[in-house]
């Protein structure tokens, strides 16, 4: 049995992880941690979970677990590793997006299971993946494996409303959310140091730009990225390549036609579409941003950090909402 703590249980991707871990056969929640709601029940805040948890909001014990996971948000991991002691034993899943840069100075593993999964196997910290950052990649692995990237990358991506957080704001508010899209941060989204580094592992001659257009839209949860750049393979080529990389991955499937974002919502999985129009190729790429881009992708890393199924506790469907 792996047993689990929480860190920042209050919010988005806390909840989807708390959902998962429930139903996971050789996970079990010791704490769940959170300050705003400090000795509530956890149904107080994620209230599907009634009749199904009676667990509440506790201060952390780490002698208890194995592994922690860190949901606190942007900035406040950095606060959590400078400001505790804990055990040797207990690994640490980060969700945030403080040490997903890697250097020789970070000891963290990005958490990107289909393309560094044997190192995950073996890692101690692990920086999970952003939202974003995990449906481009994905879309972008195979090419840069057989070094196809040599142009200008260009990408449109629009994700729903819970890929704001759970504290509102101007932007996330009903009244500007409903009947509304809107461009947010074009070319210079903080995802776009991971992006670039992930292509650069297996294409270290990448210096090309990736033209990013994030889109913010007036639903709750998904992302849609559509990708394209210039490419001499033609279909029988992408497709075969795309599923040869993918081949060993149990939760990226290739598809022959065009997707919509239900298709994976509320599952770990990625569906990819690759396609030839004239010189070029499009990839769309379509993910829950809270599962596969963010809780769900975190527990399949701790699946493989403790040597057990990559996929155990993840095949059915959390409970939406």
């Amino acid at each position: 049995m792996i047993n689990v703590g929480i860190i920042g249980g209050a919010g988005y991707t806390a909840g989807e992880l708390i959902r998962i871990l429930l139903r996971h056969p050789l996970a079990k929640i010791q704490f769940i941690q959170s300050n705003s709601y400090s000795g509530e029940l956890i149904t107080s805040v994620h209230r599907d979970l009634f009749g199904e948890t009676e667990l509440e909001f506790t201060e952390p014990d780490f002698e208890a677990v194995d592994v922690v996971f860190l949901c606190s948000g942007h900035g406040l991991s950095k606060v959590f590793m400078d400001t505790h002691n804990y055990p040797k034993h207990m690994k640490i899943i980060d969700l945030s997006m403080d040490f997903r840069q890697i250097s020789d100075e970070n000891p963290f593993v990005y958490g990107l299971p289909e393309l560094k999964r044997e190192e995950i196997a073996s890692a101690e910290k692990i920086a999970n993946p952003g939202c974003f950052a995990t449906a481009i990649e994905l879309a972008l692995l195979p090419l840069a494996q057989h070094e196809k990237l040599c142009n200008e990358v260009h990408v449109n991506a629009i994700t729903g409303s819970t890929g704001a957080g759970h504290k509102p704001s101007e932007t996330s508010h009903f009244s500007w959310k409903n009947n509304n899209v809107a461009v947010y941060k074009p070319f210079e989204h903080q995802h776009l140091g991971e992006i670039i580094q992930t292509v650069k592992e297996l294409q270290p001659g990448f210096y090309h730009d990736i033209n990013f257009i994030p889109v913010r839209g007036n639903f709750s949860r998904g992302i849609m990225a559509t990708v394209y750049t210039e490419c001499d393979w033609d279909q029988v080529q992408i497709t075969e390549n795309y599923k040869q990389y993918y081949q060993e991955h149990p939760f990226v499937t290739i598809v022959n036609e065009i997707l919509d974002v239900k298709q994976v919502t509320n599952t770990n999985k990625c569906f990819l579409y690759p396609a030839k129009y004239g010189s070029k190729i499009m990839i769309i790429s379509v993910i829950d941003n809270l599962i596969k881009g963010a809780s769900g992708q975190a527990v399949q890393n701790m699946n493989l950090m403790f040597g057990i199924e990559e996929t155990m506790g993840l095949l059915l469907k959390p409970v939406a909402f």
